[in-house]
């Protein structure tokens, strides 16, 4: 095994120690920081793209949703973050090819939310009280 590979295997075991990863993401932080680290020892700049951790149609799941940046999973990706990239939620979906009322939210959060508002019922008419 290349030296590179190791190096980036220590690096994501310690990675993974400390924190809940999903098997996606060891694989994409291994091969990003194998392709990194390889670059840098060549003297070059790193080979990788900068722009996506990620696939953007397998990173919405049930109870997460991975940041396409960064690789990180959260319940909600929120402006806040996306900020931290220097990106607003609709560049975001453009970035990543979501349709432009795409939500940024893990399934069983969209779920919970229809039905809130499906109880909610704010598209009919409230009587009048007396």
């Amino acid at each position: 095994m290349e030296d590179h590979l190791k190096e980036a295997l220590e690096i994501v075991k310690a990675q993974a120690s400390v924190r809940t990863m999903t098997e996606e993401e060891i694989t994409s932080m291994v091969r990003k920081l194998s392709l990194g680290i390889q670059a840098i020892s060549e003297g070059g700049e790193t080979a990788f793209d900068e722009g996506q951790a990620c696939d953007p149609q397998k990173s919405v799941r049930e109870k997460s949703i991975i940041c396409c940046v960064c690789g990180k999973s959260f319940k909600i990706l929120t402006k806040k973050h996306l900020g931290s990239h220097d990106l607003t939620p609709a560049e975001y979906r453009e970035k990543f090819g979501y349709k432009k009322n795409f939500p940024l939210v893990c399934k069983s959060l969209q779920r919970e939310r229809r039905k809130k508002m499906k109880e909610m019922k704010l598209w009919t008419k409230r009587g009048k009280k007396k």
